[in-house]
């Protein structure tokens, strides 16, 4: 009889060619996550018609458009624990129900706290749902893989944004924006049934957890033999075995630096997504244009941060940390300056240079915050991975809400002019390269 093998599932999978099924377990994760930033941007972009309908000012606005990113912090590090305690699959269905179903709600809104209560709601399952869909997708990928798919899922949101922000001004006009909210969060509900009939969790989640035999079952669908699960190690592992929290005193620094890098990437990601239609639409551009320069922000978040991956597993993150934090510094500096010149008559010459500058900082906003997956991703062991990725988006939304709640208060703070608001950005901009001498744990750059 031929003895059977011991080997961890990360070592199995580093051993053999990348199955079908497995990329279609990180498909069905993408796919969560173009439906939560489908939901999660969709105010965003019909702000100028909720703001009109509740006879409201943009301040007082603000609290709504910041609510959803509370629920987000407190959905992500609740769901992350949720999600390491009764396994990432079931916790994405009860995510992907609560944030669809919340968004339907939001179209029976009547004013600023209405709207913002089912934003809070929503936001728990925006934030649970990615924590989750994150830990997941990476767990099945041999070590090659991890960074780039893990980069590229993070792109989920922006693509959700990009999607709203072409054809959601179209829905709004034929069905109003209370008729809009319902249509994605009816479409966005049916992500409940594809996550049960494609997901499972992975077997390193499980040994983790002690459950050798589901383990070995769900390891038979990916591996090429039959092989003895043993638990997959951490650079966190002690004599005292190999479970650990996300606070102990072995994660301090790389808390406290994503924790920074994360909340400083937010804040400029969310104040661009959140306001650029409420203040291009004061400066001549019409809902129509301003949503097309959200949809290009998109499209360049993803291009962003698909590189970003590549350029971790090849350059290591503290490289590319310091430069993604001097290079937005460098856009956001100019886009302000487009944007505080931008003539009322302004030319398509003009209004392409903001286009294209907002395009230039979607990259490298989205660059920062899928480098910082990447991070966590590595960082965190097994025992604690789902809860310290939600940790790691709790911690970031400080970032967010400030983006989205009190981006209003600087553009009122300004009067006619944009430089409080875009001189935060860069103050943000610059923590990002700070983070990275704190960070303790990074991804190391290919030898060889």
């Amino acid at each position: 009889m031929t003895e059977v093998r011991k080997t961890s599932f990360v070592a199995a999978l580093n051993a053999q060619p990348v199955r079908p099924v497995q990329w279609v377990m990180v498909a069905t994760c993408m796919l969560v996550l173009i439906a939560d930033g489908m939901d999660l941007q969709l105010l965003g972009i019909v702000a100028p018609l909720v703001i009109d309908a509740f006879d409201t000012d943009r301040a007082t606005f603000g609290y709504a458009m910041g609510a959803a990113l509370i629920g987000f912090g407190l959905g992500s590090w609740a769901g992350g624990a949720l999600g390491d305690k009764i396994g990432r699959r079931w916790t994405l269905v009860i995510a992907a129900l609560v944030f669809s179903l919340a968004t339907v709600g939001a179209g029976s809104a009547t004013g600023v706290w209405s709207m913002a209560g089912w934003r809070v709601i929503g936001g728990l399952g925006f934030g649970a749902a990615y924590a989750n869909a994150l830990a997941m997708a990476g767990e099945w990928l041999p070590d090659r893989w991890r960074p780039i798919a893990i980069s590229t899922l993070s792109v989920g949101t922006p693509i959700g944004g990009s999607i709203v922000g072409w054809f959601g001004p179209d829905l709004a006009a034929a069905y109003g924006w209370e008729g809009t909210f319902v249509t994605i969060g009816l479409g966005t509900s049916v992500m409940a049934v594809v996550i049960l009939l494609l997901l499972r969790d992975s077997p390193s989640f499980l040994m983790a957890l002690g459950k050798r035999e589901a383990a070995q079952k769900n390891a038979r669908i990916v591996l090429d033999e039959e092989v003895e699960l043993i638990p997959d190690p951490h650079a966190t592992d002690t004599a005292e075995g190999v479970q650990i929290g996300v606070f102990h005193p072995s994660n301090k620094r790389l808390n406290i630096g994503v924790g920074l890098a994360f909340a400083a990437s937010a804040l400029v990601a969310y104040s661009i997504l959140s306001w650029s239609t409420v203040l291009l639409t004061e400066r001549g551009f019409t809902l129509e244009t301003a949503g097309n320069v959200v949809g290009i922000v998109g499209i360049t978040s993803m291009i962003g941060s698909i590189i970003v991956g590549e350029a971790m597993r090849r350059l290591g993150s503290k490289r590319v940390m310091l430069f993604i934090s001097v290079a937005l510094v460098a856009v956001l500096l100019g886009l302000g300056w487009a944007v505080e010149h931008l003539p009322e008559d302004a030319g398509a010459t003009e209004r392409m240079a903001v286009t294209w500058l907002a395009g230039g900082a979607g990259a490298l906003f989205s660059a920062g915050i899928a480098g910082i997956y990447v991070l966590m991703a590595y960082g965190y062991p097994q025992s604690c991975r789902s809860a310290g990725i939600g940790f790691g988006i709790f911690m970031s939304r400080a970032g967010a809400i400030g983006g989205s709640m009190f981006g209003g208060a600087l553009l009122a703070l300004g009067g006619t002019s944009s430089v409080p608001f875009f001189a935060v950005q860069v103050v943000a901009a610059v923590l990002i390269g700070v983070a990275a001498f704190v960070v303790d744990r990074h991804v190391p750059p290919l030898r060889g």
